[in-house]
């Protein structure tokens, strides 16, 4: 395969991974703290009702994100171009990128939610937004190394 053809296919590769790692983030946030340890909702300054038809937004969201993402997976690979380095590190950036995203802007900056409510939020800040720079860093190096190899 040419070159440009192999850049495109990487750069496609962690596109997907992107999408994906976006997808599968919202999709564990969403899980885990809205719907199993009831912590909070997507938007929780107004009625619960608001709330839950903001997570159920928030959920298509995510779905949506993951279901593009392995669309381009399945054309890459019927083209047999995809990068699975490429598209881990992506997914890895893509993921960590939501997550300091919402740990930032949406919890902070917007106060759209907090992680939870009535303890002090310092050691769970901490924990989501470095967990997302570890990913973020994880993702970067995969997707260095998957520019090296090719």
């Amino acid at each position: 395969m040419p070159q440009h053809e192999t850049r495109s296919a990487r750069a496609r590769s962690a596109w997907a991974g992107v999408l994906a790692g976006i997808g599968v983030a919202a999709f564990v946030d969403e899980t885990v703290f809205h719907q199993l340890l009831h912590w909070h909702h997507f938007y929780d300054r107004s009625t619960t009702d608001a709330g839950l038809v903001s997570d159920g937004l928030f959920h298509a969201f995510g779905f949506f994100a993951v279901v593009f993402g392995l669309v381009l997976v399945a054309d890459l690979r019927r083209g047999d171009r995809l990068s699975g380095r490429a598209f881990a590190g992506g997914l890895l950036t893509g993921a960590g990128a939501f997550q300091l995203y919402d740990g930032t802007i949406q919890h902070k900056l917007l106060g759209l939610h907090q992680i939870r409510y009535a303890v002090d939020l310092t050691p769970y800040d901490w924990t989501w937004n470095v967990v997302a720079v570890l990913l973020i860093v994880a993702g970067v190096v995969l997707l260095r190394r998957a520019r090296a190899t090719a």
